[in-house]
Order: C-alpha cells, then sequence, then structure tokens
C-alpha cells in the first residue's frame, strides 16, 4: 500500500513538472542540478532505454515506436517505422502491440514520452520510453525520416 501510494505521488510529482513545462513541451531536462524533482527517474514499472538500446531493436526488428509528438513534429522528421500517436490525444488503449517486439515511445527529449508511458503504466501496459528523445537519437547518429 505504501509502495502504491509513493507511485501515485511520484506520478502526481512527474505530471506537474511536465504541466509547468507549458511553452515548451519538451525542453531538455537538468540533469544532476537540486532542481530535477524527479523528472529524469521514471517510476520503477517504466522501463528507459537509450538510443543505442533502441537502435540494437530496431535493427532486428523486435521494436513498435510510438511517436508522441505532434503531428506536424511526426511530419518534420521521425524514426522510420514509427506511428504517431500525439501526447494531447494519447489512448493507452491504442498503443499498439506485437507479440516478440517491445512497445517504444518517444518525443523530443523525453518528457512527453515519459508521460505517455506514465499512462500506459497506469492502465497496466508495460511502459517503455526512449530517455532523451529523438534528438539523443540523432545525437547518436541515427536517421530520421524524412532525412533532415
Amino acid at each position: 500500500m505504501i509502495a502504491g501510494a509513493l507511485r501515485i505521488a511520484l506520478a502526481a510529482g512527474l505530471g506537474f513538472a511536465v504541466a509547468a513545462c507549458g511553452a515548451q513541451p519538451d525542453a531538455p531536462a537538468a540533469t544532476g542540478a537540486a532542481g530535477d524533482a524527479g523528472a529524469d527517474r521514471p517510476a520503477p514499472d517504466i522501463a528507459t532505454i537509450d538510443a543505442g538500446e533502441l537502435a540494437g531493436l530496431v535493427t532486428r526488428g523486435e521494436a513498435l515506436l510510438v511517436d508522441v509528438r505532434t503531428p506536424e513534429e511526426f511530419a518534420a522528421g521521425h524514426i522510420a517505422g514509427a506511428v504517431n500517436r500525439p501526447l494531447d490525444t494519447f489512448d493507452p488503449a491504442a498503443v499498439p502491440r506485437e507479440a516478440g517486439k517491445r512497445t517504444v515511445l518517444y518525443c523530443r527529449s523525453g518528457r512527453r514520452s515519459l508521460e505517455a508511458a506514465e499512462r500506459l503504466a497506469a492502465a497496466g501496459g508495460s511502459a517503455t520510453h526512449l530517455g532523451g528523445g529523438i534528438l539523443a537519437w540523432e545525437e547518436a547518429g541515427q536517421p530520421v525520416t524524412p532525412a533532415r
């Protein structure tokens, strides 16, 4: 019961941190600073994957990618094979699933995908998001489509 209350409190705090960024829905999170407020530390039932690990899953055909950015951001460049499920209309029931594949959520920097992962986990699904978002993906030298 205490763990559940802690999880709810943590999710509420993260939800506030995401909502508080308003005009910058995906501003990179501060790291190592006292003001982090836990935004980079997902709840235990939410997995974070890095760009290198995701690249391996994509290469082996073991990933289903869900981009939670806006349709405009998605059209400007996304990871090949991703489907667009914007956070503002995100429905955990509409997240694609396929046996033998890991569903990975991503956004620009990781904040919106973490919020989507929280919603998915709260609905009883397994939740994985790309830490650092598509920015980390591109920084790791991975391609986006259409090429930018």
